[in-house]
């Protein structure tokens, strides 16, 4: 596969403001001189072995696959890298691609917080500037990882504008970049937005499934179908990636059901609802009404809460090599508890869409043939909306004495 696309079938490009092409024209040529420089590469897997913690397990969960009675299921634990989940093998790119440029700053947006997180942390060990940009919306259901952020140096800046979520985080950001290019990288954290942006993240997130084809062709694994949850579709597009230009086995995305079919009630744009369109520098699938406005989404995933999707994954479900589904925010709680129950894991909310939906499929197949999720990141994050919404009452009394005793 080519690490650098201006289009992918007819979504992606660069529709931006003249201000901001010679930033993207320097970061292209920029980007793919690295990727052909051994000695980038090799600085690139010394810090993920070293830093984040690469390879993550390939996981049989033994018992979840003996209680839904199909296919054996496996789960990648991306939520064992350092700041606990995939985000940080594309900040860690990025930001080793900033620092060869000459960068001494970087800007990032962030939703669900991992992205920032993953961001301030490499920033904090890379010795770079960080900003963080995030909607005002997600920093009070995501406070954890805002404390995270600030503790490794980050500022925090909150979004009010719009529905005050990650879109609006997008915004700001492009903003700054538009005004500081000169010192400044913008450091997006998923598949989307103006090329290269698309193409340095799949490659720098290509780790996870170029890490699981490497397993399962060591356990002899036959594999029937691979899922991941999908938002802006970093993590599905590198746990897809080796596997893209084949025809087996399965790809399904999981998207954001919510709690209904109607607007605002979901964050699904590649089962019917979106449309295409040109927003935030690139072409995609969208949720926007006949007015061009883009619509609430509504996700218990602040990750998942995005009206676009990357235009990679765009084309690939255009073309059929991708499955793309609806998984309700009450199906990924119930996920959620399954696999804590079961194997000790507690998915991030976001990776428990996935979760729900390859326990959907999994008795579609029988034991010996193999469904790989990838568990994009671990559930710390979410405690504040995940005990609220399984242990409403002790949870509510626990925080009652914590405010009285602090």
């Amino acid at each position: 596969m080519k690490i650098y696309n201006d289009y992918f079938g007819q979504f992606g490009g660069r529709y931006v403001a003249e201000i901001l092409r010679g930033p993207l024209d320097e970061l292209e040529k920029h980007y793919i001189d690295a990727m052909g420089d051994e000695s980038f590469l090799a600085e690139i897997k010394q810090f993920g072995k070293e830093y984040i913690g690469r390879p993550t397990p390939l996981l049989y969960a033994e018992k979840a696959s003996k209680e839904i009675g199909g296919a054996d299921i496996y789960i990648k634990l991306e939520g064992l890298a350092n700041t606990g989940a995939h985000k940080i093998n594309n900040a860690a790119g990025q930001a080793l691609l900033a620092k060869r440029i000459g960068k001494k700053r970087i800007i990032a947006e962030t939703g669900a917080g991992q992205h920032g997180v993953a961001t301030a942390a490499v920033c904090a060990r890379l010795g770079l500037k960080c900003r963080v940009y995030m909607g005002s919306e997600d920093i009070k259901r995501q406070r954890p990882n805002v404390f995270l952020m600030e503790m490794f140096g980050a500022e925090v800046f909150p979004v009010e504008s719009g529905s005050k979520t990650l879109k609006d985080a997008v915004n700001e950001a492009l903003r700054d970049w538009a005004s500081t290019s000169e010192e400044t990288h913008y450091l997006i954290g998923s598949a989307l937005g103006p090329s290269p942006y698309p193409d340095m993240v799949r490659e720098f997130q290509s780790v996870i499934g170029k890490e699981v084809l490497a397993a399962g062709r060591e356990r002899a694994l036959d594999v029937k179908a691979m899922v991941a949850c999908v938002g802006g579709g970093s993590n599905a597009i590198g746990f897809f990636e080796p596997f893209l230009e084949q025809d087996n086995p399965r790809l399904i995305g999981a998207e954001a059901g919510g709690i209904g079919s109607e607007e605002g009630e979901h964050a699904a744009r590649m089962t019917g609802k979106g449309k295409p369109g040109v927003i935030q520098g690139y072409k995609s699938q969208f949720l926007y009404d006949n007015d061009g406005q883009i619509l609430k989404t509504h996700s218990i995933s602040a990750g998942l809460d995005y009206p676009g999707i990357g235009p990679q994954l765009a084309h690939l479900g255009e073309i059929g090599r991708i499955e793309f589904t609806e998984v309700r925010d009450d199906e990924a709680l119930e996920a959620l508890k399954f696999f804590a129950a079961k194997e000790g894991i507690i998915f991030a909310l976001e990776s428990a869409h996935a979760g729900a939906a390859g326990l959907k499929i999994a008795s579609e197949y029988s034991p010996g043939e193999a469904i790989i999720i990838n568990m994009s990141g671990r559930g710390d994050k979410d405690i504040f909306i995940t005990a609220k919404a399984i242990q409403k009452d002790k949870w509510f009394e626990f925080l009652r004495e914590e405010t009285k005793n602090g």
